[in-house]
């Protein structure tokens, strides 16, 4: 976007805005970014003003739209905070501080990098909201171009948008962020998939034909009935939206009942429950899909009378009543409070409507581990809410997937710690039962010292009812946590192979502790016993430090070598591979095995290509397929001791040919971070599917783990390496 582009909507959008000031953020970043390009080629200064653009059309004020303008300067330029704000003031300062990522934080992987950059972010939001419209601005632009980026980068963007900012924008109630970013991303994550369903969706290219028609029946039959102030409009969902229902929940296409809807827009809450009878009358409404979210809003604030019915042409589709205030609040969430100045009742209690921010960032106050949050937001902020019913009529909203634990947490802590049992419907139901909207709940109690078991821990699902549980073995069962902590990482230093012997446990333990940020190895044992810390990331660290130890060992051990007066020549290595008697000598890796890291390894003098290396026990080099004349141009080769170059595998995997296996392969290689160089599937005479994968990898070691955890993969069968 140029700058005369945006200042044309900022004019066309009817609001008084302070141009000064815009022009002002505009002059700076357009110097600061000067000579700096994006990877589309574009002028860099065009990003900040495309978000600039996004949040004009939001309607959000001008501080909001200077701060967008900059929000790039202090991390990609010497521009500092400081001047920004003594050049505007604290307001904008703030604003882009919240959105500019941290640095220079020795952070040691890009998990917790991004965990740290989410939470300055979020501490940042709790303070002012437009932090985040900002970033989810931000990242609706990048996810536009995603065209720019590598693929490797493009998946792991695509999975990012997902799991977190598409949640936030649901959360905020953005729905048409929200909608914009999944489709961007499943575009890039399962392209077939996105197409299939693409293609269903416009298969007869009459949907918008269908939806048209109804809206024009809809609207005539309200205004018969005396509701002549009504607008009625039209959609069709989200690509997403679909693919969700399909391939997540499984559901056949027929089943999908809000692919088209109708939107009927009133005055007042009256006049909504009128039009739901009249609905009724005129369609035949499909059993058990009526929800009524005006008496029940969601937790982002959505309101609406939902009803699924059938048309006289067999079609089903969704009709959704609502006032002018909640079509706003439904279309903008959050942000109606800047674009309709009615769009949000009670728009100055806005610190309540963000209080499950404070909430999110306080339930993370009990651990250490730094990717808790991420993890927090993937289940708290997930699309679907469930709302149950306390036996006094009282709304509980969980996210789905939530136990009668996390019910019993989110009604009160001491009601979570005393809690024995549990009702459902009047029935007596299992710990680890899940809920389901519309069950009224029942909490059993026992006495005041009843605490929650650790068990617990693993079968909760929100953020919330976890932090609540880790605090209160934190401080009530201190001693207990310590000899729990003990003997949990005991068992798994055995597990590992790591045998202390009593005279260097202590000191280990000491270093340990310290390496993960505790005082001494009490401190440790008792965060691994309330659930502070992952047990998994301290045996990481322990690994590490058992490696090193074992290594100095061998190393004194080691006879004493005699002197050599005559400088020895040190073999040098060829792409990580060192051939005896040859230096600095061409080395390829033949494909009939594609050697790693970690392999027996031979080499094979070929004539004018240098030395192919082969795993030892590779048909082609085993001594009855070696052709005699060519026994002497065999040599030993050994892979040298530090290896930075990146290896390609091959894998062979059958999985279920429903649908679904390809893009679960893809989003589990894209969480580990594997780049994917070539990627074929074809379904077999038995009606499974065949993928022939190849990956880049660091070694055996490496290629071993991506095997294990593809092997838990759901509707995967077998990998096997080629």
């Amino acid at each position: 976007m140029k700058y005369d582009e945006l200042k044309k909507v900022l004019a066309e959008s009817g609001k008084n805005y302070d141009l000064e000031m815009i022009e002002k953020a505009y002059r700076l970043a357009e110097a600061s970014h000067e000579g700096q390009f994006r990877k589309t080629g574009e002028a860099y200064i065009e990003h900040p003003l495309a978000v600039a653009g996004i949040l004009a059309e939001l309607g959000m004020d001008s501080t909001c739209i200077a701060a967008a303008i900059m929000h790039d300067v202090v991390e990609d330029t010497p521009v500092t905070l400081e001047e920004i704000e003594k050049m505007f003031n604290k307001d904008v300062a703030l604003l882009v501080d919240g959105v500019t990522k941290l640095g220079q934080i020795p952070l040691s992987t890009q998990e917790e990098q991004q965990a740290e950059n989410l939470r300055k972010m979020l501490l940042a939001m709790s303070k002012d909201i437009r932090v985040m419209i900002i970033k989810l601005c931000d990242r609706l632009h990048n996810m536009r171009t995603y065209h720019g980026w590598k693929p490797q980068k493009q998946r792991d963007k695509a999975l990012e948008t997902m799991d977190i900012y598409s949640s936030i924008a649901h959360r905020l109630g953005m729905s048409k962020i929200k909608d914009e970013l999944q489709d961007i991303s499943l575009r890039i994550l399962d392209p077939m998939g996105y197409d299939e369903v693409k293609h269903a969706i416009e298969r007869d290219g009459s949907a918008q034909s269908l939806v048209d028609n109804i809206v024009s029946n809809v609207t005539d039959k309200l205004k018969e009935f005396g509701l002549k102030d009504v607008t009625v409009l039209g959609r069709v969902k989200s690509v997403y939206g679909v693919y969700r229902k399909l391939y997540i929940q499984g559901r056949d296409y027929g089943e999908i009942y809000d692919i088209y809807a109708v939107r009927i827009i009133l005055n007042n809450v009256a006049e909504c429950y009128n039009a739901l009878g009249l609905m009724h009358d005129m369609y035949r409404p499909i059993p058990s899909r009526f929800k009524d979210y005006i008496s029940s809003p969601k937790a982002n604030m959505y309101q609406s009378l939902h009803t699924s019915v059938i048309g006289k042409d067999g079609i089903a589709f969704e009709i959704q009543i609502r006032t002018w205030d909640m079509h706003y609040t439904a279309e903008y969430g959050i942000a109606a409070h800047w674009k309709y100045k009615t769009g949000l009742q009670g728009a100055d209690n806005m610190d309540e409507k963000l209080s499950w921010v404070r909430q999110m960032l306080e339930n993370q106050q009990d651990t250490d581990d730094n990717t808790e949050l991420l993890a927090s937001i993937k289940s708290d902020l997930v699309p679907d809410d469930i709302f149950v019913f306390t036996p006094k009529g009282d709304v509980i909203n969980l996210p789905a997937g939530a136990t009668v634990i996390d019910f019993a947490y989110a009604i009160h802590s001491a009601v979570g710690n005393r809690m024995t049992g549990a009702k459902v419907n009047g029935r007596m139901v299992s710990i680890d039962y899940k809920v389901s909207t519309g069950e009224i709940i029942e909490v059993i109690t026992g006495p005041k010292d009843k605490g929650p078991s650790r068990d617990w821990l693993n079968i909760v699902k929100t953020s919330e009812a976890k932090s609540k549980i880790r605090s209160w073995f934190k401080k009530e069962k201190k001693e207990e946590n310590i000899v729990e902590g003990k003997n949990a990482l005991d068992k798994e230093l055995r597990r590992n192979l790591i045998n202390l012997t009593d005279d260097m446990y202590d000191e280990f333990m000491d270093d340990l502790g310290r390496r993960s940020k505790y005082n001494n190895r009490e401190e440790l044992f008792a965060a691994i016993g309330y659930g502070g810390i992952q047990i998994s990331k301290v045996i990481f660290k322990a690994k590490d430090m058992w490696n090193k130890i074992q290594k100095e060992r061998e190393a004194a051990e080691q006879p004493l070598q005699p002197v050599v007066t005559a400088p020895v020549k040190k073999p040098k290595s060829s792409n990580g591979v060192i051939v005896e008697g040859l230096d600095n000598c061409l080395v390829k890796f033949s494909k009939c095995c594609s050697p790693l890291p970690g392999d027996e390894i031979i080499g094979f003098i070929t004539r004018g290509f240098g030395v192919s290396i082969h795993k030892k026990n590779c048909v082609n080099a085993q001594p009855k397929n070696i052709d005699p004349e060519n026994r002497a141009r065999w040599v030993h080769a050994y892979w040298a001791d530090n290896i930075k170059e990146d290896f390609k595998a091959s894998l062979e995997l059958i999985a279920l040919d429903n649908g679904m296996a390809l893009a679960e392969v893809s989003m589990q290689l894209g969480n580990m971070r594997v780049p994917i160089y070539t990627m074929n599937a074809k379904q077999t005479p038995d009606k499974r599917l065949a993928m022939s994968i190849t990956i880049g990898v660091n070694n055996t070691d490496h290629l071993n783990s991506i095997i294990a955890k593809l092997k838990k993969t759901k509707n995967v069968i077998s990998v096997e390496r080629s």
